[in-house]
């Protein structure tokens, strides 16, 4: 079993920064690939980034350039920093992991960006 909690979203203004934070039960280096999704109201939920088993990341294109996901393993812990946010990246963002062919969800963290 694999358990992730998301931490770090809140209310930015257009324009601001923020970094979500999502703390994995067990080493990073074994739950690969791990990805970060957003879901908007009224919409489906959405690939925003990835971080594959080979270390490579990809990005969605309404992201890329602002949003950056990274690991720390000593930490246990993948980091979705975001950057010149907008007011359509409001959304409940999740956290997403892979373990022996197993996709885990975390329970999601309120992105909130408005005036």
């Amino acid at each position: 079993q694999v358990q992730l909690v998301e931490s770090g979203g809140g209310l930015v203004q257009p324009g601001g920064s923020l970094r979500l934070s999502c703390a994995a039960s067990r080493s990073i280096f074994s739950i690969k690939p791990m990805a970060w999704y957003r879901q908007a109201p009224g919409k489906e939920r959405e690939l925003v980034a990835v971080m594959s088993s080979d270390g490579s990341t990809n990005y969605a294109e309404f992201v890329k350039g602002r949003f950056t996901i990274s690991g720390d393993n000593g930490k246990n812990t993948v980091y979705l920093q975001m950057n010149f946010l907008k007011p359509e990246d409001t959304a409940v963002y999740y956290c997403n992991a892979w373990f022996r062919a197993y996709s885990y969800w975390g329970q999601g963290t309120q992105v909130t960006v408005s005036s």
